[in-house]
C-alpha cells in the first residue's frame, strides 16, 4: 500500500507543501518534487489526477473555483522543482499546462514567464547551496527545462540574504512593478531537427474551407505558426475581446493550429491536436501601428518594431507567453522570416513588440551555419514574486482513479 493510499484511510483530505508565485505575466503552484506524494512524485496518471485536481479541473464550468486555477491560460499552470541530476545544473524544472474543462495535463512545453520564479522557487525551496547566496548581489541558477531538454539561465537579485522581490521594474500586463530578472534561454531552437522545420523561412499553410496562407513555422523557444494580420482580416491591434467573444474566430485559429502542428510534424494525424493544446502557438503578426493597450495607455508606432498577437490553449493571451516571445526574436532576427519582414527586415539583434497590454523587448543572437539558421541565446527581463506559501488540500481519494 502507498504512502498515498495510508493517508487516504486517515483523513478525507491530504496537505502538500506548495508555494504559489507570479511568474512574468503568469501565475502558477510551484511544488518541490521531494514534498509530492509518493505516487505524484513519478510521471503518470497518479500526478495528472493530483496536478488537475489541485487547479480544479476538469471544470465545465471553466472557472476552478474549486481549485487554485485562474480560469485562464495564464493561471492554469503547475511547476515541479527539483535537484538537477544534469551536470552542470542547479535544478530541473517540469512545467504542467492543466487544461481548464478537460481531464488532461499537456507536458508538450514550457512556460517563459514562469520560468522568471524557478530561480527565485529554487533559493526558497533550499535547493540552492547557502554558500552560493551573496548579502547582496546576483545569484546565478543554471536550470535544465526538462519539457524541451533546454538550459535556461536565471539571474536573481538578492538583497540582505533574500530574493529581491519588490521593485521598480515596470512589466506590461502585470499592474504592480516588482524586481527584475533576467532570463537567458539557451539555444532554444530544437535539437532534433531544424528550427525551420519545414527547411523554409516561409511556407504556404492550406487549411482546407479556410484559406492557404503564407506562415512562417519555427520552433525556437514553443514551435510557433506565425501568420501575416492582414491575410486574416486582422490589423494586428486587436484585443483579447475582439478574438475571444468571436467563437468563428476561435474555431478558425484552432483549425490553422491543427494544419500548422501537421505541417511541422508535431502530430501525425488531426485528431493529435486536441491532445496537444498548448502547442504549437498560433500568432498573426503586422507592422506597427498605434493603439490602446487593454490598460488603456497608448502604444505608439514609434515605440515598437513589429506588433504581434498570440493564442494559448484556444484563447487570445491577455500579453505574450515567455517562449511566444523567445519564438518571436529569433524569428524577427533571422531575415525573411514574417515577423522579420513586418518588423522592416535585415539583421536585427532584438526586438521590440506590441502585445495587447502593452510592449516587450526580447534581444537574440542568430546565426548561419551549413546546418541552417539557429539562435545562440535569447534574453529577455521578466518578474517573479511569491503571492502565498503554505500547503494545498486535495481530496485523498484523489489517487483512487
Amino acid at each position: 500500500m502507498t504512502n498515498s493510499s495510508c493517508q487516504a484511510q486517515l483523513q478525507s483530505q491530504i496537505k502538500v507543501p506548495a508555494t504559489y508565485m507570479r511568474g512574468g505575466t503568469s501565475k502558477g503552484v510551484f511544488f518541490n518534487l521531494a514534498d509530492l506524494p509518493s505516487d505524484a512524485q513519478v510521471a503518470g496518471e497518479a500526478r495528472d489526477q493530483f496536478l488537475l485536481r489541485v487547479i480544479g479541473s476538469p471544470d465545465p464550468y471553466a472557472k476552478q473555483i474549486d481549485g487554485m486555477g485562474g480560469a485562464t491560460s495564464s493561471t492554469s499552470k503547475a511547476v515541479i522543482v527539483s535537484k538537477s541530476r544534469k551536470a552542470d545544473h542547479d535544478v530541473d524544472y517540469l512545467f504542467g499546462q492543466i487544461s481548464i474543462d478537460k481531464p488532461f495535463v499537456d507536458w508538450s512545453g514550457n512556460c517563459g514567464n514562469l520560468s522568471a520564479a524557478v530561480g527565485p522557487f529554487a533559493i526558497h525551496a533550499g535547493l540552492i547551496a547557502k554558500e552560493r547566496i551573496p548579502t547582496n548581489g546576483i545569484v546565478t541558477v543554471r536550470v535544465w527545462q526538462v519539457n524541451i531538454e533546454k538550459t535556461i539561465v536565471i539571474h536573481v537579485p538578492v538583497v540582505n540574504g533574500f530574493v529581491q522581490e519588490t521593485g521598480e521594474f515596470d512589466l506590461d500586463g502585470v499592474t504592480f512593478p516588482a524586481a527584475e530578472i533576467q532570463v537567458d534561454f539557451m539555444d532554444p531552437t530544437d535539437s532534433s531537427g531544424s528550427m525551420f522545420p519545414t527547411g523554409n523561412l516561409v511556407d504556404d499553410l492550406e487549411v482546407p474551407d479556410i484559406g492557404t496562407f503564407n506562415a512562417t513555422l519555427i520552433n525556437a523557444g514553443i514551435p510557433t505558426i506565425f501568420i501575416d494580420a492582414e491575410s486574416l482580416g486582422y490589423i494586428g491591434t486587436e484585443l483579447q475581446d475582439d478574438i475571444n467573444n468571436d467563437q468563428k474566430a476561435l474555431a478558425m485559429f484552432e483549425c490553422i493550429r491543427a494544419y500548422g502542428a501537421l505541417k511541422m510534424g508535431l502530430i501525425t494525424c488531426l485528431e493529435e491536436a486536441e491532445t496537444r493544446q498548448h502547442t504549437p502557438k498560433v500568432a498573426f503578426v503586422s507592422k506597427p501601428k498605434t493603439y490602446l493597450s487593454s490598460s488603456g495607455k497608448e502604444v505608439a508606432e514609434r515605440d515598437v518594431d513589429v506588433l504581434v498577437r498570440a493564442l494559448s490553449m484556444g484563447k487570445l493571451h491577455h500579453a505574450m507567453m515567455g517562449t511566444a516571445a523567445v519564438a518571436i526574436a529569433s524569428a524577427a532576427c533571422v531575415p525573411g522570416t514574417l515577423v522579420n519582414l513586418a518588423a522592416g527586415g535585415g539583421e536585427k539583434k532584438s526586438v521590440t513588440f506590441g502585445h495587447p497590454s502593452g510592449t516587450l523587448k526580447v534581444g537574440a543572437q542568430a546565426k548561419s551555419s551549413e546546418q541552417g539558421w539557429g539562435i545562440a541565446k535569447v534574453t529577455m527581463s521578466r518578474s517573479a514574486r511569491i503571492l502565498m506559501e503554505g500547503f494545498v488540500r486535495v481530496p485523498a481519494t484523489v489517487f483512487d482513479k
